[in-house]
């Protein structure tokens, strides 16, 4: 075991007092659906965005990141666009306030605020949750073979395999970790509810804060007078068509990982991400973890704030770890157990850069830390995932007039479920990217068309809805056995444009949607963009009412808050780097944005 004492009793203090902190809050989430759920929409904005950045640092992302980092260098903070990170900066700036003006539990019954409560809803609902659900359960799954793999390194199997009555093949005894600490995630976040989750989230995030920056400032020391073994091209973030990084003489595995993963026409890979992800941020959050944040917080105004403060509490901290632990790794590779049955696994340079290089103590807080990011996420993720399945299914078609004592026991039972079955699901997962390329290029592919029409177009109705939905999980489940071996990014124009077809033809096979429906809906949530005809006959009984005029105000917000995100993402790389140059002008943009943003974004904040 590569653990000392130390390090076990930090773990096991954690793990006691996450169980404990489901335990005393059991009764607060008893109260009714509404404070399980969402924490009675009480928890201040600051908090929930602190709980929304710990579900986001999670040990599959974190190790993926540092694989990334250690490969492509400055030019990995490009890559997680695939999700796209900078999804947050449209929800900062005006998304996170249209959402949460609608009072809803979950994305799918915001729909009935947008369309209505016909028969051909009910068509779009049931899209919706089925949506949800395979993303919470490809979220889980890809949390669970991330958490297995991190642990295997710390944990040797050898050690512990006497205290199991049955023999694991090596390639599942990352599922047998993965299986042992779910349980401990699943005891506090099904016990406890949203208040659980954020408590525990907050605790996770001060042990973590403490570890990253530990390990940057030890990064940051022994890198002094000894330059990195890197090709040329890895200090830069900026790239042209090609890639450009020559792993041959240095370590020749490192472009087999490239070509493995397809990014090398990097400027192409780069287009097609930044296409997807202006797209999907336009479509707004999907339907998981980060959505219920949005819609648990006080107000919309707190809701846009919550956002915002998710990227500062996240990235810095984050990526002075990412960027900590690639350095420690490429001066002492030849130090790291990196084999696997398929070769070189560079998604394992996180936990053996941690047994090899932090000392103990700052390796119980790392590892403490990084065992809770999984706990957050996977307790966010299983929240969401009860949320659609309860409120949106049990609620809805099953036992509309459950009594409070029915509804916690349905999210017990449903809770377990799911867990069981994401479990069952890891079982079938290669490894952490190949899901996570599943998740971001194939089935939120099939999301964006019909979730950014649903914004911006009136005329656009449930049955457009339905069909742009279906026809873009359908292409998403389909396309990964019709376009074998291929990046699922590249496919995704295709599957964007199926969706788009599918919600255009089911949008004009349809009736528009109610006009008091429309307006209501347009009054409350007051958005931007193709409204004109129920702007109309809104201003027409009511001469008061002012259209939201933002749109240029609110892009012009975007792009900045882009470039902000981008020095947060940078900034640690440089400093524990040592580039000084780089350090002090990303210091000064950054900065600049700050002013500007707090008079155009800070100070226009409305409800």
């Amino acid at each position: 075991m590569k653990l000392t004492w130390v390090d076990i009793s930090i773990v096991l203090l954690y793990l006691g007092s996450m169980v404990t902190i489901g335990w005393v809050l059991r009764k607060k989430a008893r109260q009714n659906k509404l404070s399980y759920l969402m924490g009675g929409k009480s928890l201040p904005w600051y908090l929930l965005g602190l709980s929304d950045a710990s579900d986001m640092f999670d040990i599959s992302g974190t190790m993926w990141m540092v694989a990334l980092c250690f490969i492509y260098g400055m030019k990995s903070i490009w890559i997680p666009w695939l999700w796209p990170v900078f999804n947050q900066v449209f929800l900062m700036m005006y998304l996170s306030k249209w959402l949460r003006r609608s009072n809803a539990t979950t994305g799918a019954e915001w729909l009935a605020t947008r369309f209505g409560t016909d028969r051909k809803v009910n068509a779009s609902h049931i899209s919706v949750v089925v949506f949800a659900l395979l993303g919470c359960f490809g979220f889980l799954a890809y949390g669970f073979v991330g958490l297995g793999k991190f642990m295997e390194i710390f944990i040797p199997w050898s050690s512990v395999q006497a205290w199991f009555p049955f023999h694991v093949s090596p390639e599942y005894v990352p599922h047998i970790y993965g299986i042992v600490f779910t349980l401990f995630a699943t005891f506090y976040s099904v016990i406890g509810g949203m208040h659980s989750i954020v408590i525990g989230d907050l605790i996770k995030y001060i042990i973590l804060t403490v570890a990253c920056v530990a390990v940057g400032v030890i990064a940051f020391v022994r890198l002094h007078g000894h330059p990195l073994p890197v090709p040329e091209g890895w200090h830069n973030p900026f790239f042209g068509r090609q890639l450009g990084l020559d792993w041959t003489k240095i370590i020749a595995d490192a472009n087999k990982k490239i070509s493995e993963d397809g990014f090398s026409p990097f400027g192409f890979f780069f287009m097609m991400m930044l296409f997807k992800g202006v797209f999907a941020s336009l479509a707004g959050p999907a339907p998981n973890y980060d959505m219920q944040k949005i819609l648990s917080t006080r107000s919309p105004k707190e809701a846009s704030k919550m956002t915002g403060f998710v990227s500062i509490v996240l990235l810095p901290i984050r990526y002075a770890l990412i960027i900590g632990l690639t350095v420690l790794a490429l001066m002492n590779y030849d130090q790291l157990n990196l084999s696997s049955p398929g070769g070189t696994d560079f998604e394992k340079i996180l936990p053996a850069a941690i047994i090899q290089f932090i000392p103990a103590g700052i390796m119980g807080l790392l590892f403490t830390g990084l065992l809770g990011a999984f706990m957050s996420t996977f307790s966010g993720t299983l929240n969401a995932a009860q949320a659609y399945v309860v409120n949106d299914i049990y609620l809805k078609y099953i036992n509309p007039r459950a009594t409070n004592q029915q509804i916690i026991r349905r999210n017990y039972a449903v809770g377990v479920a799911v867990v069981l079955l994401s479990i069952l699901l890891g079982f079938f997962v290669k490894n952490v990217n190949s899901v996570l390329q599943w998740i971001v290029g194939a089935l939120y592919g099939g999301y964006i068309a019909a979730n950014m029409f649903k914004w911006y177009w009136w005329r656009f109705n449930a049955n457009g809805f339905f069909w742009g939905m279906a026809a873009g999980i359908a292409a998403a489940l389909v396309f990964p056995y019709i376009f074998v071996g291929q990046l699922p990014l590249y496919n995704w124009p295709l599957l964007f444009l199926i969706s788009v077809i599918g919600s255009v033809a089911g949008t004009y096979t349809a009736r528009p949607t109610d006009m008091e429906t429309l307006k209501k809906f347009y009054t409350s949530v007051r958005p931007w963009g193709f409204w004109k005809p129920v702007q109309l006959l809104v201003q027409k009984e009511n001469p008061a009412f002012v259209p939201n005029r933002r749109f240029g105000l609110d892009m012009f917000n975007v792009v900045i808050g882009i470039i902000a995100q981008c020095c947060l993402t940078i900034l640690p790389m440089y400093l524990v780097l040592r580039m000084k140059l780089p350090f002090i002008i990303t210091c000064g943009i950054l900065a600049i944005i700050i002013m500007i943003l707090k008079k155009t974004w800070w100070a226009t904040l409305e409800n």
